[in-house]
């Protein structure tokens, strides 16, 4: 793919635009409350649907984007972003409210789903997630240090991110364009295969979206209530509200930071099992939080690890499929998981109040874990990369087979154990071995006795 030779850091603009809708959810849906006087449940049903457009353009999307191209899809998603976004800040009633959400949702879906399968056409894939994930955190901190301060109701956050499309439209550009039909004619019968892969892993694959949908749910279940814990239960303000947020973030950076340092060490099963495990109880400590320390003690562990936790996820669905498909999938799952997640913590929180809910997440939380660890597990060896086979030993053909579809059993597949590979010196044997054309003849020597062969190539 192209993308594998271009920069990184257009696929991480491309990312950070798609994927900021999500991490400014709680403000988002906390001024529709107050800008527009919705009920909590009615505010989170608002930013449900933004989610849920977004899952659905990374559905639609997710083995297509080769096809369009990044570029052209890229530009697609961040001008919808532009317009959707741009009419719900303008706007000052619910139905263009509404419809400028979802329609810039949707745009948010095809920018995610853009730099998803970009990401995992890379040489590694947990580099550029956890890049990713880095700016968009750094971003949406500096957005809740700010938009508490700015008067509007609904509109700062919507026009921030709206704003955001605009800023990255350049950095789309750099993206690779559509494939050329006429390029597509002389294609290489390696390329064919590789265009006509099935998808590989589908039980380990499904597995994971599914439970990615499951974990995601229950996550923004309670980050989408967060606001209306800190002021409703903590009794914190807005603004000191945003800057537990911006703090959280903050903390989220760093656990990031500390993700890419530590890289594949301990593989992805245990940052996996034991980060979802922390997840929950960090997540019960902030739903039942009654005063501003423990609610900021639940709040910044909970970001601190969350974004570890994802990086290791989407790097595990990026090797699933260097097509990138699982990586959309599971984003895509993720999304839909995101975009159920306020309104069942409105819901739960309504009927069963915030520690109950807080209670019920975290044990679904625990019962996720299990199958992701195990798809982990199954799933989830070191991947081999170009130049592999020079520095550490292993096949080629894993390499090829990762590119061209070769058949399951013919060739290693990629993320399959690397071997060691023993030199062999061919320099005794080529001088001994006598030329395939030369030409003996046998010379009697004058006193009767043979002398040795000569002929073409013959040592003198």
């Amino acid at each position: 793919m192209p993308c594998r030779r271009a920069s990184l850091w257009p696929l991480v603009a491309v990312f950070t635009a798609g994927y900021l809708a999500a991490y400014l959810l709680p403000t988002v849906v906390g001024r529709l409350g107050s800008g527009l006087g919705l009920t909590p449940a009615g505010a989170g049903l608002v930013g449900s649907a933004l989610l849920l457009c977004s899952a659905t353009a990374g559905f639609s999307l997710a083995s297509r984007v080769e096809r369009t191209g990044a570029r052209r899809a890229a530009r697609a998603g961040l001008l919808l972003m532009l317009l959707g976004y741009g009419c719900a800040a303008l706007a000052s009633s619910l139905v263009p409210v509404v419809a400028g959400a979802a329609l810039g949702g949707f745009g948010s879906g095809t920018a995610t789903a853009v730099a998803a399968a970009g990401m995992a056409a890379r040489r590694d894939p947990h580099r550029a997630s956890v890049l990713g994930l880095l700016s968009v955190s750094a971003t949406a901190g500096a957005l809740y240090l700010t938009v508490p301060h700015l008067d509007g109701g609904h509109r700062p956050p919507f026009a921030a991110l709206a704003l955001i499309a605009v800023l990255v439209w350049p950095a789309a550009g750099r993206l690779a364009g559509r494939p050329d039909a006429a390029a597509g004619a002389t294609t290489s019968p390696l390329a064919a295969a590789a265009a006509a892969t099935r998808l590989p892993h589908r039980g380990a694959g499904l597995v994971l979206a599914a439970a990615m949908l499951c974990w995601s749910m229950c996550q923004n279940a309670l980050w989408g209530v967060s606001n209306r814990i800190a002021t409703v239960q903590a009794g914190l303000t807005e603004v000191s509200a945003g800057a537990v947020f911006a703090a959280a973030l903050g903390a989220g950076l760093l656990g990031v930071t500390a993700a890419g340092a530590l890289g594949s060490r301990l593989g992805r099963a245990v940052p996996v099992g034991a980060g979802t495990a922390f997840i929950a109880l960090c997540v019960a400590l902030s739903a039942s939080a009654t005063g501003a320390g423990s609610f900021a003690a639940g709040e910044i562990l909970w970001n601190a690890v969350y974004p570890v936790v994802l990086s290791y996820l989407i790097g595990l669905a990026a090797s699933m499929d260097p097509r990138g498909r699982w990586a959309v999938f599971a984003g895509s799952a993720s999304s839909l998981g995101v975009a159920c997640g306020p309104v069942a913590g409105s819901v739960l929180s309504a009927r069963a109040g915030f520690p109950a809910m807080g209670l019920v997440l975290g044990c679904v939380l625990l019962l996720t874990a299990v199958p992701m660890t195990l798809v982990a597990l199954h799933t989830g060896g070191r991947p081999l990369v170009a130049g592999a086979v020079r520095r550490r030993g292993g096949a080629p053909a894993a390499v090829l087979a990762g590119t061209t579809g070769a058949p399951a059993g013919q060739v290693p597949q990629v993320g399959a154990a690397e071997q060691e590979v023993a030199e062999i010196s061919l320099r005794p044997l080529a001088r001994r071995v006598r030329p395939p054309f030369a030409r003996t003849a046998t010379v009697r020597a004058p006193w009767g006795r043979e002398r040795e062969p000569r002929g073409v190539g013959a040592r003198r």
